[in-house]
C-alpha cells in the first residue's frame, strides 16, 4: 500500500524496511526430491491434479517435471480431459531445455526448445524461432515470473504476454496450515492470481475459464 509522507523519520524508516523486504530474493530453491503437489478443483469439487517434482541429472543439472491430469464427466461418462506432461532443465540458474506436450480435450501441442548461447531455439506448435534465453517457461512454481513480461508456454511454445501486479499479503490454507503470502495477478489472455509465501514458494492458484471457477489447493508441505 502506497501512503503520504509526512508521518515523520518512524514512518520513513518504516517504508524504506518494508521496500528492502519486497525487493529481497526469496531464499527457496528447488531440491531434488521436492515434490509440488497440488488438487485442483472446479467450482469447489474435484477436477484433478497439478504435480511439479523436481531431480538432478548425472550432470548435476535441475529437473523440473510438471504433470496435470484434469478430468470433468457426467456420471460415468468423461466429457472433459486435459494432460499436460512438461520436463524443464536449468543450469546455473538458466533454462537449458524444455519438452511439453498436452492434450486439451483432443486438441494436441507440442513445444521443444534448446538454449543456444543467449537464445532459445524454440519448435512448437504455436511458435517457431529464438527467443531471448532469459524467458522463463508457463511453469508457475518459478517465482521469478512475477518479475516476469513474457512466458513460455509449456503446451504448444507460444510467447505469451503477461503484466504482473503485487495484490497486498493474504493468509491462506495451504497444506492444512495457515501461511502468510503474497497475492499476485497475473493479466494475460486468462488472468491467473497466484499465491506466494515469504520464501517464494508457490502455494496456491486460481482463475476462471469458461464461467467456471478453477483452484489450487496444496496438499503438502516442501
Amino acid at each position: 500500500m502506497i501512503t503520504r509522507i509526512g508521518a515523520g523519520l518512524l514512518s520513513v524508516a518504516m517504508l524504506a524496511s518494508t521496500a528492502k523486504a519486497k525487493t529481497e530474493t526469496p531464499r527457496w530453491s528447488p531440491q531434488a526430491g521436492d515434490v509440488i503437489q497440488f488438487d485442483v478443483l472446479r467450482k469447489g469439487k474435484p477436477f484433478g491434479t497439478h504435480t511439479v517434482s523436481f531431480d538432478r541429472d548425472a550432470e548435476g543439472r535441475l529437473i523440473a517435471r510438471s504433470q496435470v491430469e484434469l478430468k470433468a464427466g457426467l456420471g460415468p461418462i468423461t466429457v472433459f480431459r486435459y494432460n499436460l506432461d512438461a520436463t524443464e532443465v536449468w543450469q546455473d540458474g538458466e533454462l537449458v531445455s524444455l519438452d511439453g506436450r498436452v492434450d486439451d480435450d483432443g486438441e494436441k501441442g507440442q513445444v521443444e526448445a534448446e538454449r543456444e548461447g543467449a537464445l532459445l531455439e524454440v519448435n512448437g506448435t504455436e511458435f517457431q524461432g529464438e527467443v531471448d534465453g532469459k524467458i522463463l517457461p508457463s511453469s508457475h512454481w518459478n517465482f521469478a515470473q512475477t518479475q516476469a513480461s513474457e512466458l513460455l508456454s509449456t503446451e504448444d511454445g507460444e510467447i505469451l504476454k503477461v503484466s504482473v501486479s503485487d495484490q497486498g499479503t493474504e493468509t491462506i490454507e495451504a497444506a492444512g496450515q495457515p501461511v502468510q503470502t503474497t497475492r499476485y495477478l497475473m493479466d494475460s489472455d486468462i488472468d491467473v492470481t497466484l499465491w506466494y509465501d515469504d520464501a517464494g514458494r508457490w502455494m496456491k492458484l486460481a482463475f476462471t475459464a469458461r464461467g467456471q471457477n478453477i483452484e489450487y489447493v496444496l496438499t503438502n508441505s516442501y
